[in-house]
């Protein structure tokens, strides 16, 4: 098809036209059909939709767009749409490139709603919903994927190494930025595979690991060491690796990967899983696969999530593709608190997912051979906002009821990873046991060490951790440039 650029015949349009253009939303499986496979869910852009939707923007003239304020990695999202209007699709992938090296990822996992689109200008009249700024980053991605390739340009080596701790988005993105700007680069996971939560959180109809693996081969292409079943803390040490391995600086993107837990009677039975487990056996170990993996998963009647976040929604929709044919989410408090993307949630209900509310498991219970059977749980109402903002929810007595269910998931959070902070003297951390390190540049209370991502934040998103990254690998450039800390 080439770069598309027959396909655009007007690109002077005025902004009443383009106001009049209606918002392009992506094709998607028909839910019946979806629900018992694990295909990818929308099947996003013609290059035609594209190109209409692109002409939806209004190329405000602000000196720094509302859209890329809203963006933690600083794309030039008015650069790539007014591109992609062109019909330069190419052109447009090479433009987001510049600052973001994960694009196909990013389109289908990063809540535009709450950063680029929401501060979109168009999207704050009551007859115009915002540019959809994701969709296009995906489509642009997915295009050249297709057609091209484009290549990154590597600095001259500086001839200094960078230790990257864990493989997800901020270690991605910190190792690919300091790669470009010539720095040698070694990323050390923990696990058998990159990608972190891209990897083994998030499920494959949401980011097929086709995509994932296409992202993830553009970093060794660039020349970053990967080294695999890698355990910091275990393995070797953060000071080891200063001291004896040869590296100039370290950062560290180790994560939320620990579960929080209910803390109630029958939590270990089994068929109750933390979400980290559920996921990650589906996910990295392919569980989605059956006909080529024998990853031991249980399957049964009814699979109840506890939680109402983006990894519940994954957890519970992916249960549905398991089998199970009653899929449920019980959450403590109501709709109105839910913290997961609408899109998420509106997906989930097509599919036939339940929702309950004002609902808390008391306790689970389970047979002789400890597979847990039912779960009692208790009503809840709303009281006054608790520290998050939200209404507290408080017990009714009396409410207690029981559910028969043969697999429980609990989806309320995660935890700093401890591994790496409890290895690292001289590293200061809060009371939570996330790392203190400065917001703007990475910098830990230890020389050398810098950290971004959950484990600094606690439990965020894929482009949040990924913006942290960005911001680090500018101060590791300066701190070995000047070696001033």
């Amino acid at each position: 098809m080439g770069e598309g650029k027959n396909l655009n015949k007007d690109n002077s349009l005025d902004t009443k036209a383009r106001l009049k253009i209606k918002r392009h939303e992506m094709a998607s499986q028909p839910p019946e059909e979806r629900k018992r496979n694990f295909k990818e869910v929308p099947y996003g852009y013609s290059p035609e939709e594209a190109i209409e939707e692109a002409k939806r923007c209004i190329q405000c003239k602000s000196e720094v767009p509302e859209c890329v304020k809203g963006c933690p990695v600083n794309i030039d999202i008015l650069g790539f749409i007014n591109l992609i209007e062109k019909g330069d699709f190419l052109a447009a992938a090479k433009k987001i490139k510049e600052t973001n090296s994960l694009p196909a990822i990013c389109g289908r996992v990063c809540p535009q709603e709450d950063q680029c689109e929401k501060l979109c200008v168009i999207g704050r009249r009551k007859d115009t919903p915002s540019v959809a700024i994701g969709n296009l980053e995906r489509f642009v991605a997915d295009y050249e994927a297709k057609y091209g390739n484009t290549r990154i340009t590597v600095k001259a080596d500086k001839g200094k190494k960078v230790a990257v701790i864990g493989g997800g988005p901020a270690g991605l993105t910190v190792a690919g930025d300091l790669c470009k700007m010539g720095y040698s680069v070694s990323i050390f996971e923990a696990l058998h595979e990159i990608g972190g939560v891209l990897m083994y959180g998030i499920p494959e109809f949401r980011l097929p690991k086709e995509i994932l693996s296409r992202e993830l081969k553009v970093l060794e292409d660039m020349g970053v060491e990967i080294f695999t079943n890698a355990v910091i803390g275990k393995t070797f040490t953060v000071d080891e690796l200063l001291e004896k391995k040869g590296y100039s600086a370290v950062f560290i993107g180790t994560g939320a990967g620990t579960p929080k837990f209910l803390n109630i009677p029958g939590e270990e039975l089994n068929g109750v899983y933390s979400a980290n487990e559920f996921l990650t056996r589906v996910n990295l170990m392919r569980a989605y696969n059956k006909s080529e993996y024998d990853t031991p998963m249980k399957c049964g009647k009814t699979l109840v999530v506890f939680g109402a976040g983006n990894t519940a929604m994954d957890a519970v929709r992916t249960g549905l593709r398991l089998g199970y044919e009653d899929a449920r989410i019980f959450y403590r408090r109501s709709r109105k608190e839910m913290t997961a993307r609408l899109e998420e949630v509106h997906h989930a209900e097509e599919e036939g997912i339940k929702f309950e509310f004002l609902i808390n498991p008391v306790r689970f219970i389970g047979d002789e051979n400890q597979n847990v059977t039912a779960v009692e749980c208790q009503r809840m109402e709303l009281g006054e906002p608790d520290e998050s903002g939200r209404r507290r929810p408080i017990p009714i007595k009396g409410s207690e009821f029981i559910t028969n269910i043969e697999a429980a998931v609990i989806a309320i959070g995660t935890n700093a990873n401890p591994i790496v902070p409890n290895s690292t003297p001289g590293m200061d951390l809060n009371k939570w046991r996330y790392i203190v390190a400065d917001e703007n540049t990475g910098r830990t209370t230890k020389k050398g060490v810098f950290a971004g991502g959950d484990i600094v934040t606690g439990a965020a998103t894929v482009i949040l951790a990924m913006g942290a990254g960005k911001k680090a690998a500018v101060s590791i450039d300066k701190y070995l440039e000047t070696g001033i800390w």
